[in-house]
């Protein structure tokens, strides 16, 4: 509704029917001057651009909220002042009009001319009138959408926060736990598991809101995260990790992996007491990401006295956070391979992170 747009459209149907008219009086060969015929229409709806966007910008609100008693006393005698002032304008602009007639006075001329065409000028009005009434309802309907859409995302951001709350607590609360388990066995361990665990704390802080970061930042947290439960169980666990060079800028949902890991430390690794394994691998297959965890131990059917993978908070965690990212664009399988290891494989779009990644880990080296 930009006036020059809005204007500019209106003299370009002016001169269609122009060139219409003037293609239909050759056909019955009455010869009229295409230049007196574009001048002519132009400048009728040039001023039939300006009036309807004067009452756009006027009338918006009550063209918008009108009601047929406002239609009837308001815009009614409205249509035929404005019908009649284009007309005298017109009319003041071209008096050699109409052709094919004896001079005449100018209220003469306007009479003539309103008799011809008030009627369409009435026409002009209402239908500028609907169409931006039509235009109000897309707005108010557009607006509306937004809103809602808002909303959502309001909503979803909430949700994703108290995800991430339920998180970090849970991830606070067993590494604490795990450091207490060594403060009368290893006091120098602890104390180094405690530095390693403010520096994860400081990573979480400096990481805000941010629910995506580049996979090289969550391996790095990984990393850390492993070197603290290396301490703990004391080379008991041979850890390995494999990341594709090509993947250190893929985008993934913050602390990820670390519910995966610390559900294997929980239910497999902690129960054997050498010659464990975890394997950490990122890998890609045309527009997938694919994060694997394997871990050696007593698989998937545990003892009655143990709780079953994959009904804690951390993995319950990790799906519904992957669901309200991705909706059905992923997936995420625990399932039990060869010598009673466990492998959980999270399958994910593959995005990349639009700053480049000027350092890789130790890991993917």
């Amino acid at each position: 509704m930009h006036p020059a747009i809005f204007i500019s459209g209106a003299v370009l149907l002016g001169c269609l029917f122009a060139l219409q008219e003037w293609v239909y009086s050759h056909s019955w060969n009455y010869h009229i001057n295409l230049r007196l015929l574009l001048a002519a229409w132009g400048v009728q709806y040039f001023l039939w651009g300006v009036l309807c966007w004067i009452i756009w910008w006027q009338f918006r609100p009550q063209i918008n909220n009108a009601t047929p008693r406002t239609i009837l006393t308001i815009f009614l005698p409205l249509s035929i002042v404005i019908g009649v002032l284009e007309e005298v304008i017109w009319v003041i602009v071209f008096p050699q009009l109409p052709m094919g007639h004896p001079p005449m006075p100018f209220w003469h001329r306007l009479a003539f001319h309103l008799d011809a065409e008030l009627v369409d000028n009435m026409v002009i009005f209402w239908s500028a009138f609907f169409l931006f009434r039509g235009i109000g309802y897309y707005q108010q309907y557009r607006e509306k959408e937004l809103a809602t859409t808002q909303l959502q995302s309001q909503l979803v951001q909430a949700q994703m926060r108290a995800l991430r709350m339920q998180l970090n607590p849970h991830f606070l609360f067993n590494t604490m736990n795990g450091i207490s388990s060594l403060m009368r066995s290893d006091v120098e361990a602890a104390d180094l598991m405690l530095e390693q665990l403010s520096r994860l704390l400081r990573i979480t802080l400096q990481r805000g809101d941010a629910q995506f970061i580049p996979l090289s930042d969550e391996m790095e947290f990984i990393e850390m995260y492993l070197a603290m439960q290396d301490r703990r169980f004391a080379g008991r666990v041979r850890q390995e990790m494999k990341v594709d060079p090509h993947l250190h800028d893929a985008l993934v949902p913050t602390m990820i992996l670390q519910p995966i890991v610390e559900n294997a430390y929980a239910h497999g690794l902690s129960r054997m007491s050498s010659d464990g394994v975890l394997r950490v691998e990122a890998s890609s297959e045309g527009s997938k990401l694919f994060l694997s965890v394997t871990n050696s131990g007593p698989g998937l059917r545990p003892p009655s006295s143990v709780n079953v993978p994959g009904k804690g908070i951390g993995l319950t965690n990790v799906k519904d956070r992957l669901k309200m990212h991705y909706g059905s664009d992923q997936s995420f399988s625990i399932s039990e391979i060869e010598n009673s290891a466990v492998q959980v494989i999270v399958t994910l779009p593959l995005q990349h992170s639009a700053r480049p990644i000027e350092k890789p880990a130790r890991y993917g080296a």
